[in-house]
């Protein structure tokens, strides 16, 4: 009796459903047209079925052909799309399994995208080697394309070949010369949302950071001079890597001026040049210098002073400990507190202030640490009596030594009127010096005639007045008279031996007479 109860209205409902899907499916079956619609996002496998300036056909195993048009057309490089023939069997992305159209929108670019993410997961994953090819670079450095990708090797990713060969100061210097170059690199991180691919060289190389600081730390000498990029900046100090190791160039080594940030000097990613001044194996440290490759004005500002010298200074600090003093050429000294005075201070506010101008004493010069060290309390101490003898003589001769100069200089400026001076005192030596020329001359007159041609009308000119002067007191005067015409000289009568007496030939003298 049960079975013959008749189905209820929603049984009967459900039944016929079944039915309907039954028969469909059956019926799909039969005609051979078993369809798998395609999802979005999804990757097929499918066959160029026709190639149109506007469009490309693709069969994807469904009804309809699925079109690649539009922008996904464009997007194939012209090289690519050359290659794309009817028959020919390629990977499409689905964009869309039906636009409005009633079509299958597909994507050649991005299925070789997607295919080449997919290609860089199996890298990252198997920690395989790819092998590939410099395509280019940025500012920080290479790209190499792993199918469709661009992949990134950052700087610090190189390999210490690499690094060692990278120098210059932009970075067509430092990565132009690499393009074109094979390399081998190891897949280190993927991220499909952010678009981010980046590979390592130095991985690859099986370098790790601390084989290259221990291979840098044995390479490395003090003294050394190396060219290095900066990394990284802090209060402290700068970090520089050279050659795949980081050194630390204290802020103190920075520039030979005080600075109180070392990035007033220096950038993040600039090229530097340092010099290695330690090296700590153990704790695998490296200390290196930027001021040390450049001049010390210390060093110049110190020539001229010497421990010893009594200098004046202007107080620029009172600390507990001393009082800075400012010497010439900017220099700063310190006196300690123990240098001050003779009586004991707590604190040097108690005998000096800023601003005031002391006599002090150099003590101490420390050319390697930048230090003076000054005294007030020495500057009458008698250690230095030798010292301060010694300069006080050179100040004097320096003293005299500059009036000299001063003197000379103004000899040197009244020059034209002196020789003035000169020629009128000449004529009067001159005339001297006649006078006593003249007695002789006279005496031989007397004694033996002189020649006519031995008398002169011009010596006579000139010596004829003194010599009337000088003439009348000897015993035997003689009285030179000069007249237009003739030389007359008269002279009183004088006896003369008879041996003396010149021969008969020589007695007779033209035109002067001899009484």
């Amino acid at each position: 009796m049960d079975h013959n109860v008749p189905p209820t209205g929603e049984e009967s409902i459900s039944e016929n459903n079944l039915n309907i899907e039954n028969n469909m499916e059956s019926l799909l079956k039969q005609e051979g047209m078993d369809i798998d619609f395609p999802a979005p996002g999804e990757i097929r496998s499918g066959v160029i079925a026709s190639v149109t300036p506007g469009q490309i056909l693709v069969s994807v195993g469904t009804k309809s052909e699925g079109v690649i048009t539009g922008r996904e057309l464009e997007a194939i490089p012209v090289e690519e799309l050359e290659n794309l023939t009817v028959g020919r069997e390629i990977l499409v992305y689905v964009i869309n399994p039906e636009d409005q159209s009633g079509n299958i929108v597909l994507s050649y670019t991005r299925a070789r995208e997607e295919s080449s993410w997919t290609e860089a997961d199996g890298y990252k994953d198997s920690g395989e080697l790819f092998h590939g090819t410099v395509a280019g670079y940025n500012k920080g450095g290479l790209i190499v394309h792993i199918g469709e990708l661009k992949g990134f090797v950052p700087s610090s990713q190189f390999s210490y070949a690499r690094r060692s060969t990278s120098s210059g100061d932009s970075p067509d210097q430092r990565y132009s010369k690499m393009v074109g170059e094979t390399i081998d690199v190891r897949v280190i991180e993927v991220d499909r949302e952010r678009r981010r691919l980046i590979l390592s060289e130095r991985a690859a190389s099986g370098e790790t950071r601390e084989s290259i600081k221990d291979r840098v730390l044995d390479e490395l000498q003090v003294g050394d001079v190396c060219t290095g990029r900066v990394t990284s900046i802090a209060d402290f100090g700068v970090f520089v890597n050279i050659n795949g190791a980081d050194g630390l160039v204290h802020l103190s080594e920075v520039s030979w001026d005080r600075i109180q940030k070392p990035d007033d000097i220096v950038k993040s990613g600039q090229e530097v040049k340092v010099k290695v001044i330690s090296i700590d194996r153990d704790k695998k440290r490296i200390g290196l210098s930027m001021r040390r490759l450049q001049d010390d004005p210390f060093a110049k500002k110190i020539e001229s002073i010497q421990v010893g010298q009594l200098l004046e200074g202007t107080i620029t600090r009172l600390t507990k400990f001393g009082a800075f003093a400012r010497l010439e050429d900017d220099i700063e000294g310190l006196i300690h507190i123990s240098e001050i005075s003779e009586n004991r201070i707590e604190h040097p506010k108690e005998v000096l202030k800023e601003g005031e101008v002391v006599t002090v004493r150099v003590i101490k010069i420390d050319p390697e640490n930048h230090r003076i060290g000054l005294s007030i309390r020495r500057v009458d101490s008698s250690a230095y009596v030798d010292l301060d003898w010694q300069s006080l003589v050179t100040d004097l001769d320096t003293s005299v030594t500059d009036e000299t100069g001063a003197a000379e200089a103004a000899a040197e400026t009244a020059t034209p009127e002196i020789p003035i001076k000169e020629k009128a005192a000449k004529p009067k030596s001159k005339a001297k010096s006649a006078k006593k020329s003249a007695e002789p001359e006279t005496q031989v007159d007397m004694e033996t005639p002189a020649p006519e041609a031995e008398v002169e009308p011009a010596a006579v000119e000139v010596a004829a007045e003194p010599a009337a002067t000088e003439m009348d007191a000897e015993p035997a005067p003689a009285e030179v008279k000069t007249e237009p015409a003739a030389t007359e000289v008269k002279m009183e009568s004088t006896e003369v031996p008879p041996e003396l007496e010149a021969p008969n030939d020589m007695t007779e003298k033209p035109e002067q007479e001899t009484e």
